[in-house]
């Protein structure tokens, strides 16, 4: 037994090793600063290989983890993840409920010392209406934000209860409450009952406005979405983001999804990034 995990560990030091030869070539080329997953595939996964209920979503953690490191690795500074839908809520209540389970015992196992988490300081953002989870669930999701909201080096953020729709929403809402707000102050000052004078400019609501109370205000708008399983949906997610966003749809489904693939995507981003950025400018 000692034996095998000290050949275990030789080849796991190995490939560490390649991976920062791999990834010293890609860093001769522009590095994306945010890349966002949808992790499409699990279930199909689970029934690919005749495998248990829930199981699909537990391989697709391992694949989460490993994909996590490679980015890190790699010097990406924000990984976006499309962890749960609010569409997902209509799913049977049994499936929700394992997800959900599953869910809190992984946030928990990401605030552990010796977790990734802790290896490469990053912070945690939880994305989405968090009023939707259960109760235990969205204490535990707190509870890391709390713990991490130090960390700098790197940013993970899980869109859970989240789609583009209710994002926005929420932000439209938050920006006329906001106006109102303003209105209100005016008025009970006495500087203008009736705002004769006020600049009407003053209480439009501008872009700006939308932006600052988007749930995805804390990142950069992604260089890359990757969505597994061959799809080229973006599912409710992430859509007033990703207008100049590189799209990459490999075949595999999620938990298949591996170090190469991650290499060709940012190789084929680096050959596009130039016409991205042109494109940003003119916007």
């Amino acid at each position: 037994m000692q034996s095998l995990d000290r050949i275990n560990g030789f080849f796991g030091k190995l490939g560490c090793v390649f991976r920062k030869c791999i990834f010293y070539v890609l860093s001769v080329g522009p590095i994306p600063t945010h890349i966002a997953f949808i992790m499409d595939g699990n279930r199909r996964y689970a029934r690919k290989h005749n495998l248990k209920e829930g199981s699909g979503h537990r391989a697709g953690f391992s694949a989460l983890m490993s994909m996590l490191n490679y980015c890190y690795e790699l010097g990406v500074k924000y990984v976006t993840i499309y962890a749960f839908s609010v569409d997902n809520f209509n799913r049977r209540p049994e499936e929700v409920k394992s997800v959900m389970d599953l869910m809190q015992e992984k946030i928990e196992e990401l605030l552990k010392q010796e977790s990734i988490v802790n290896s490469f300081g990053i912070r945690l953002h939880f994305i989405g209406n968090l009023k939707l989870l259960n109760e235990t669930t969205r204490a535990a999701a707190e509870k890391a934000m709390a713990a991490t909201a130090k960390n700098d080096n790197a940013v993970l953020l899980i869109c859970v209860a989240y789609t583009s729709t209710d994002e926005i929403m929420h932000a439209v809402q938050e920006s006329c409450n906001e106006k109102l707000c303003k209105i209100q102050e005016l008025k009970s000052s006495g500087s203008g009952g009736d705002l004769i004078g006020v600049d009407d400019q003053e209480f439009a609501i501008k872009l700006s406005d939308i932006e600052k109370h988007m749930y995805m205000s804390v990142s950069p708008e992604p260089d890359i979405l990757v969505r597994t399983s061959g799809a080229y949906r973006l599912s409710n997610f992430l859509l007033w983001q990703t207008t100049h966003s590189y799209l990459y749809s490999p075949v595999a489904l999620w938990p298949e999804i591996s170090f190469w693939h991650l290499v060709w995507v940012v190789l084929n981003f680096q050959r596009v990034q130039p016409t991205l950025e042109k494109r940003k400018k003119l916007v």
